[in-house]
């Protein structure tokens, strides 16, 4: 009688898994990729369109207040969000 230590059923590690699980990859369709990475396009755009118009709005309060993040802080701030939305979008074009 085999111990479940030692019996091969239930290892893990075995030839069978390992196959199974490289077998399993899974493929987004074509839409999919194609409506996810414009929807993370648009919304980095959007970001960065609404984001700069809004700081040319509110510059003269925010350069009246005591705050240390004026201008371009702020906007650096802006462009980096909506680049990482922009960057996930094409990387989701992509992979």
């Amino acid at each position: 009688m085999a111990l479940p230590s030692q019996s091969t059923e239930w290892d893990a590690e075995s030839q069978e898994a390992k196959r199974l699980l490289a077998k399993d990859s899974y493929e987004d369709c074509l839409s999919c990729k194609v409506m996810g990475s414009a929807a993370f396009i648009g919304l980095g755009a959007y970001s960065y369109h609404t984001g700069m118009a809004n700081l040319r709005k509110q510059e003269e309060t925010i350069m009246r207040s005591a705050t240390k993040y004026k201008m371009g802080s702020r906007r650096l701030g802006i462009a980096t969000i909506s680049a990482a939305l922009v960057g996930m979008g094409v990387w989701r074009a992509f992979n």
